[in-house]
């Protein structure tokens, strides 16, 4: 059974809305022991993984992850040199910037710390997709304005808004021109509703199975069409016709 955070790095990447067949370079925020991680070396991506635990670090070499790792406070920004990275996900990670854990926290400055320094080292025109659970609108709302002023645009994507367990919330950041923000998903399959209540903290190792799908096929067109409305693009009506071969022209 496919891991809930391991399922929610997958659309985090979807919503990345990355260049087809092109490896890129993304960074992990609060990539804890590399489950996400595993993800993106199997969509055959390079990445490096930020997290402020030592313990999670340490299991994350134990399992042979792929990824650089570096330990650091995201609220105290990103170390990395201007426009590294292509992308960035980050899984139930950022609404601990909303937590003073000592009294010199101030969430807004330590949000705005985050976001600034991301802003930064991301390739003009990239995407973050940075997963969380907010506790209330309240600081869903502090989290997105201290994005916005430092100089992103996008705004928060919902799957699943109806429903008590499967409901996510992706903030989806542009490190460039506004547009359009993609459509969260609306339906939920019983399986996805009793996974939305399963979290796990086992310590293992996750290889995502190939969907198989012969390319060029009607199937691969269609998981390509689909995978581009998820994504919120603009795409054709499917007809009898897709993926069916043209007729060579004289």
């Amino acid at each position: 059974m496919i891991d809930i955070q391991t399922k929610m790095a997958g659309r985090a990447l979807e919503l990345l809305d990355l260049p087809e067949d092109q490896p890129c370079y993304l960074l992990d925020i609060g990539c804890g022991t590399g489950l996400s991680g595993d993800y993106l070396s199997d969509e055959g991506h390079y990445w490096v993984g930020i997290d402020i635990s030592p313990a999670m670090l340490d299991a994350a070499l134990d399992r042979d992850t792929e990824g650089d790792l570096l330990l650091g406070d995201m609220g105290e920004g990103i170390p990395f040199k201007p426009g590294s990275f292509d992308g960035c996900i980050s899984i139930s990670a950022v609404q601990w910037l909303c937590n003073a854990n000592k009294k010199s926290d101030i969430p807004a400055k330590r949000l705005y710390c985050f976001f600034s320094s991301l802003y930064s080292v991301l390739v003009r025109g990239a995407r973050a997709v940075l997963q969380l659970y907010p506790e209330n609108s309240e600081q869903l709302e502090l989290i997105t304005t201290q994005a916005i002023k430092a100089g992103f645009t996008g705004g928060v994507v919902v799957d699943y808004p109806n429903s008590a367990k499967a409901k996510k919330f992706y903030l989806c950041l542009f490190s460039g021109p506004s547009t359009f923000l993609p459509q969260g998903l609306n339906e939920v399959t019983d399986e996805e509703e009793a996974k939305g209540s399963t979290f796990t903290t086992e310590r293992v190792r996750y290889k995502i199975a190939k969907r198989g799908l012969v390319r060029k096929s009607r199937e691969w067109v269609l998981e390509k069409k689909n995978r581009c409305r998820r994504q919120g693009r603009e795409v054709r009506p499917d007809t009898k016709y897709t993926g069916r071969n043209r007729k060579p022209r004289f």
